[in-house]
Formats: structure tokens, sequence, C-alpha cells
């Protein structure tokens, strides 16, 4: 069978500068993100710790034998055998060049005393499952990047409609699934989140834990999914019919989802602030992928576009995986903003240099607009500008239409658009 072509990442130039400058790489996401491809386009030899059980068996004995190979070499999957970083970790440090060693890693292996931090030698890099500019759903004539350098955007009508979104949220971005109609791809992932439940959750602390209740767990951040629901709510929906279970169980699976880069959450901002509404610290929830809560519900595009209200919450979380991918190209954090007054900000985009960025996200379009504008504007009159500066840009992201600034100055942008 021909290899399925190699689809182009943002994290591709990333990972060139980042091989340029320390020893060795470490890719980390999700199961099925691309990582193996994306690494395999710039490595010059491979080994696959998943797949070849003697390799994992020589690992296991002398972790220096599967480290011979023309550089960078490609150690996949390299959890399976945690005692090869401090390996890799002494070959980096004799070589003395970048560019050694590609790893990839779908869990983050518990910590233990024997593994250096790998400070100086290893750099993290995470991947994410694709965006829509990455399968082509989006433009990219609006970049995030020139916005954040005060740009303003102006761009046609990408052609998305809401059942086009519905179809990318319920499909996914997984390179495998790109050739699925949306039912299909649904089948697959299910079959994932199966795996979470029944072997991934727990191998990744080595922590026994049950089907059922992770698949509630599951179930219940589906539900409330692009919102910071209490862990009370989520340890009642975990329990079922025997009672809520220990919020510290909750905590603990939710670590463990972490782990496995199944979830990731979109921390909350503390700018400097006029008023003394009280800021709400907690982090919003969300799947690295959308299409895992669609999994995690079973449900899929007819009734989501019977219930736009969730499919709502569902959009906000493709942003938010967007912005992700397209803020990380230039070294940006997602963040959120909420305070005790119901005064908010979807997504904010902090550089490294202080700068940020304000958004809210809104599927539809019209007074949706302008509702996002009102509500951006109630937000700014909270921040204390003169420590926290002025932003770069406000605007709301859009499920379909123009790209704009409005007489208001706060920009229009759809996410068909959206480019890093």
């Amino acid at each position: 069978m021909q290899a399925a072509e190699y689809l182009p990442r943002v994290v591709d130039q990333q990972l060139t500068e980042l091989l340029g400058a320390l020893g060795a790489v470490v890719i980390e996401g999700p199961k099925a993100c691309g990582k193996t491809a994306t690494a395999s386009q710039q490595a010059a030899s491979t080994v696959r710790l998943d797949l070849d059980s003697n390799a994992r068996q020589a690992a296991a004995v002398d972790p220096s034998l599967i480290l011979d190979g023309d550089p960078p070499r490609l150690i996949d999957e390299w959890q399976v055998e945690p005692a090869i970083w401090n390996a890799i970790r002494h070959t980096v440090d004799e070589r003395g060049r970048p560019g050694q060693f590609i790893l990839t890693g779908s869990a983050v292996p518990v910590d233990d005393e024997t593994r250096h931090t790998g400070a100086g030698r290893f750099v993290r890099m995470r991947m994410r499952p694709m965006s829509l500019l990455e399968t082509g759903a989006s433009t990219g004539d609006v970049s995030l990047a020139d916005l954040m350098d005060g740009g303003s955007p102006s761009s046609r009508d990408p052609g998305l409609t809401v059942s086009d979104l519905a179809e990318e949220i319920v499909r996914g971005g997984w390179p495998a699934n790109r050739q699925l109609t949306a039912d299909q791809a649904q089948l697959a992932l299910r079959g994932y989140l199966d795996e979470v439940c029944r072997t991934d959750i727990s191998a990744a602390d080595g922590v026994s834990r049950d089907p059922d209740r992770v698949q509630r767990l599951l179930r219940s951040l589906a539900r409330h999914v692009s919102t910071s629901a209490a862990q009370t709510t989520i340890a009642a929906d975990t329990g079922g019919p025997e009672g809520p279970i220990h919020e510290e169980t909750v905590s603990d699976y939710l670590n463990a989802l972490r782990r496995i880069f199944v979830i990731e959450d979109q921390p909350a901002w503390a700018p400097h602030i006029r008023s003394k509404y009280q800021l709400r610290r907690a982090a919003k929830r969300h799947f690295v992928d959308p299409s895992l809560a669609v999994a995690a519900l079973r449900t899929g595009v007819s009734p989501l576009l019977n219930d736009l209200n969730y499919l709502g919450l569902l959009f906000e979380s493709l942003v938010i995986r967007d912005l992700r991918i397209y803020a990380q190209a230039s070294e940006a954090e997602v963040l959120q903003y909420r305070d005790s007054r119901g005064n908010e900000a979807d997504a904010v985009i902090r550089a490294p240099s202080g700068e940020w960025a304000a958004f809210e996200i809104k599927l539809g379009a019209g007074a949706l607009i302008d509702e996002g504008a009102e509500s951006l504007k109630r937000f700014m009159k909270q921040i204390d500008t003169k420590k926290c500066g002025e932003p770069a840009a406000l605007g709301i992201i859009t499920g379909t239409g123009y790209s704009y600034t409005r007489d208001d100055d706060i920009q229009v942008i759809p996410i068909g658009a959206l480019g890093p």
C-alpha cells in the first residue's frame, strides 16, 4: 500500500530550529496526532520501540545499543523504555553537537530520581491534532503573528458553513482520519477512547483504574467542554449510581489523562485589573481535539446541528486547539479571563515579550458579533492597561464570513481564514 502523502505541519519549522540549537528534541502529544510522520521528515535513521520487540529488549539491557545511527536519529515512543533517557543525555554530551536525536512520546512517564532533567540537552515540543490550516480547511489569510504585531485583518469569505464546521469538529484533526467520512472517523475515535479507558490511562503511571469510571468521567468532561466545571460536578457524574467519587480521585484521573495528552486545560490569565471584582482562576477544560468530546458522547453531525448551543461550545474548543497551534509558532500561550461579575474573554494570547490580545469566540454572525464586541468592551474596562499595556488586538473569531475591522476597531476573523 502506498504511504499517505505527508501534510505539512505548523511545527515543522519549529522542529528544524530546535534541532539546530539542542542535542535532542522531544516531541510530545497524543497518539495518532502525527508525531512520527513529522519527525520522520527530518530524521536520518529510526528505531520504533513500540513496534520493534528486539529493539525494546536491547534498550532494556543496554540502552546505548539502539542509539547508533545517522543523526538526527528518531527514537519513536521512547517512554516505552524510559532508561534510554540518561543514555541519550550522555551521548549528546559526548558528541557535543546539536541535532543528534528526535524522541517522540504519547505519554509522560512518571519522573524518577535516576532520570536527569536533560536541561541544556533536551527541549520539548508539543504536537496536537491538525489545525484547520493543516487540513486545508483554512486559507491562512489572516496571520495570528501579524495580529499580535498590530496588523489589521482583511480577507475574503473562506466559504465554510456551520454544517462544514460540524463535520470538521466530528472528524477531528487526526491525520489518519482525513480520508474518512465523519461517521467513519467517529467509529475510529470511539475505539481510541475505549483504549484510553481500558489500558492507556492505567499505563500512564501504572495505577489500575476502573474503565467504566473513566468512561463516565470522559462523558462528564465532554458535556462540560469549554467550561470551568467544578471537580464536584465531575465527581458526581463519574460516581454513577453509587454516588460521587472523591474529588482526589477525580484529580488523579485528570492528571493521568493529561499525561497521555487526552485533555489539555486552558489556564486563567491574571492581569492587573482596575476593579475589585474577583478573578476566576479555574482553568477551562478541553479535550486535545473536540472530536474526542463527540466520541465520548457518541453523537454526530446531525444531532449537533440540532443543538447549536452545544455545537458552539465544541466550536470554541476547536478554535482554542487552532490558536494553541498557531500561538506556539511564536512561543505564545493561550489563556482565558473571567471575573466574578461575568466579564470574560474566551481567549487571551500572551507573547513572551508581554504583548497580548483578547478574543471572543462565536459560531454565528450578525447579532452574535455585536454581542461579542460588547463583551470585549466590558472586559477592557476591567483591565489596567497602564500596567498590562494596551492589547495588540481585540477580536471576535467566528465560524463564517469575512475578515474585517469594525468601526469600534474590534476585528472580526473567521476561523477558516486564520493561520500562524
